[in-house]
């Protein structure tokens, strides 16, 4: 074992461990089908014993979603999700399995996970702008704008495919007037670096976000909505502020900024959109447990409170909370190819939301948002509920104040210019 190695390990304290099992019987991937023997605890020993070669060449650390359960219950207090990650990271890039690593090298080379051009994505943009402007008179995307106090990043799944879920936060933003912007370049909102245990290409992305906010005076940055995105930016950018204070930028998260919206009365919602059906809320781990143990705080009070002023029908899973499940697409495990065992992790979110009763579940990640609408019916096929982001909950139930024609025609020739810099041909209004 080389000294670096060494050293890592010996920050984690395995001597600490009891041999309880609270981990092992708090996890989910315990008993996964193709890993017999396999579970946390017996993990813990090995690595303990020296046999980390053992532990990186399996699939375990791959299947291990981050989820922090395991964590949560050690009497040791041992950060086994972050022994995890270590693991992820000692294995050589070309054996990451599925996408990831690629994904993670076209973010570094082309500023997004699909390697999507710009001038494809600067398309998209004022198309799906112009189209919205048809309900929202004299909205576009802006784009690279300085000065901004809202820096948003896309998610390339949204720009490549789910076009028309950009559709709630940019009506949010029209109904709040808000002073934002989006990036021309490294726009990507996710980060599979984190996924892969890539510690240097998660600091590169974080840098170039702080970089950007700099060069743009922009005021404060959303954390980016899933766990990769805003667990790793926060990973990323907390590592250079260590190093270096004058990288400290804004940020606030998605809860906290929507509750800053709806507590000012800066937007408005109306509750009898959605009448007539049950609604629950995943707490997204990441945004919950892992970020209350890493940093301090966890939003857990934040998204009920945010549901509840949309709603009056809310049910909650059991058990939820700090002690909620994961929905079994954390660490990677969506793009993984992985899915019958991701689909086995998902066993307990399933049963969940079936005994909750609940018609609509409510997340505020888009990898849960992906798990629990697509991949748990598939294997789980008697599941009827729908699947709403909390963002898209605030959108659908807005009470949009129209635009003044003189704040209209501002807007409209904002975007003839801004697109006509970025040489983009303007939409006719």
């Amino acid at each position: 074992m080389s000294p670096e190695l060494l050293s890592v390990l010996e920050r984690f304290d395995f001597s600490a461990c009891m041999v309880c099992g609270s981990c092992a019987n708090g996890c989910p991937v315990t008993g996964t089908p193709g890993m017999a023997g396999w579970d946390t605890r017996k993990v813990m020993r090995m690595l303990a014993n020296g046999l980390v070669d053992e532990v990186v060449a399996s699939d375990f650390p791959w299947l291990c979603t981050g989820c922090g359960r395991c964590a949560g219950v050690c009497p040791a207090g041992i950060d086994i999700p972050s022994v995890m990650g270590h693991m992820k990271s000692l294995r050589p890039r070309e054996a990451v399995p599925g996408s990831l690593h690629k994904g993670m090298a076209n973010n570094l080379a082309t500023g997004n996970n699909l390697a999507i051009s710009r001038e494809e994505y600067l398309e998209g943009m004022r198309d799906l702008g112009a189209d919205l402007a048809e309900e929202c008179p004299g909205f576009y995307v802006p784009v690279d704008r300085a000065g901004a106090d809202i820096l948003f990043f896309p998610n390339s799944k949204e720009v490549y495919g789910d076009f028309e879920d950009q559709f709630w936060w940019w009506k949010i933003f029209y109904a709040a007037r808000e002073n934002w912007t989006v990036p021309s370049e490294g726009w990507e909102a996710v980060d599979w670096a984190l996924f892969t245990g890539n510690y240097d290409a998660n600091r590169e992305l974080a840098r170039r976000k702080i970089r950007y906010m700099q060069d743009h005076s922009i005021g404060t940055m959303i954390m980016p909505d899933c766990g990769g995105g805003s667990y790793g930016c926060r990973k990323g950018m907390s590592a250079l502020v260590a190093e270096n204070p004058s990288d400290c930028v804004g940020f606030v998260y998605l809860y906290d900024y929507l509750l800053q919206l709806l507590r000012s009365g800066r937007i408005r919602v109306d509750k009898s959109v959605h009448q007539g059906k049950r609604f629950t809320y995943h707490d997204s781990c990441k945004h919950g447990r892992e970020l209350a143990a890493h940093y301090g705080r966890g939003f857990f009070d934040e998204p009920r409170e945010i549901v509840a002023a949309c709603v009056d029908d809310f049910v909650e899973m059991t058990p939820t909370r700090e002690k909620n499940f994961c929905c079994g697409a954390g660490g990677g495990m969506w793009p993984m190819p992985f899915e019958q065992q991701s689909a086995w992790h998902a066993r307990y979110k399933y049963q969940q939301i079936k005994d909750s009763g609940a018609d609509v579940v409510v997340v505020g990640c888009s990898n849960c948002r992906d798990q629990i609408m697509r991949r748990i019916p598939k294997f789980y096929p008697d599941c009827t509920y729908e699947v709403k982001y909390i963002w898209q909950l605030v959108a659908e139930a807005l009470v949009i104040e129209p635009w003044e024609a003189e704040r209209i025609a501002t807007a409209q020739a904002e975007a003839r210019e801004q697109w006509e810099r970025l040489g983009m041909e303007p939409q006719e209004e």
